[in-house]
């Protein structure tokens, strides 16, 4: 096949893409125009009920806690799969790679404290204020991966031991699943809110909720750990076919 041949096979099919993708824009309402009933029915009923003022945060945790418990074992599940595929042939050992400049080791150290903090910040607030246990595990989990950028994978993988962090991650996803059978124990109900509802807009606001957005921080974080550690050692690491 051909240059041009295969640049008109790339034009075509980034077009049809494009008209894809603006066929499936058409017919949504305009942005900030919400219509639909439950979205309204949580934001005027959530806060009286909850006493937690971000309503994304208690209907994860709460009204929709169940789901949430189905995304986080999807995650779970997809982080054993990935990481089984990339290990397969590859060699066990730890690369000498490491960043030379001192200004941007401190540089980037500082910044891994620095993101650190803020992911800690997202997960506590997360039911108060704009975030949660999805976005700060995510933020901390960024933290980690700035100790490869800024000093060395060995120094990434001192901090994030394999089988300390599948831990953390199994742990997270388990105290997920036991909280809701406390629930169920004390309740009457599988995940149903065991603790009250606290104060409206303090870190003890939402009753339990704060318990099972910990569990999901936990667990995203550590799951993203192990899937960052599994691509750098593919990136830095040669397997042994690869080497044969």
């Amino acid at each position: 096949m051909n240059r041009s041949l295969r640049l008109g096979i790339f034009a075509v099919s980034a077009a049809g893409l494009a008209a894809l993708l603006f066929w499936s824009l058409v017919g949504l309402p305009d942005f900030g125009h919400y219509h639909w009933p439950y979205g309204k029915l949580l934001n005027a009923v959530a806060v009286n009920e909850r006493h937690t003022t971000n309503v994304v945060g208690v209907t994860v945790f709460d009204y929709r806690g169940f789901d949430t418990l189905g995304e986080e074992f999807i995650l779970f599940t997809a982080v054993i799969g990935v990481s089984l595929l990339l290990r397969k042939g590859r060699e066990d050992r730890i690369p000498l790679d490491s960043a030379r400049d001192d200004a941007l080791r401190l540089l980037g150290l500082l910044a891994v404290a620095l993101v650190f903090v803020l992911g800690l910040w997202v997960v506590a607030f997360g039911y108060v204020t704009p975030g949660g246990g999805f976005q700060g595990g995510v933020v901390i989990a960024g933290a980690f991966a700035l100790v490869y950028l800024a000093a060395s994978y060995r120094d990434f993988h001192e901090l994030t031991p394999h089988s300390a962090v599948e831990m953390a991650e199994a742990f997270g996803v388990g105290a997920f699943t036991i909280l809701g059978f406390v629930g169920l124990a004390y309740e009457g109900a599988y995940l149903q809110n065991f603790l009250g509802i606290g104060d409206t807009g303090t870190l003890y606001a939402g009753g339990s909720v704060p318990l099972l957005n910990w569990a999901t921080a936990i667990a995203v974080a550590a799951a993203l750990a192990v899937l960052f550690s599994e691509f750098m050692k593919v990136y830095v690491l040669p397997t042994r076919e690869w080497r044969s």
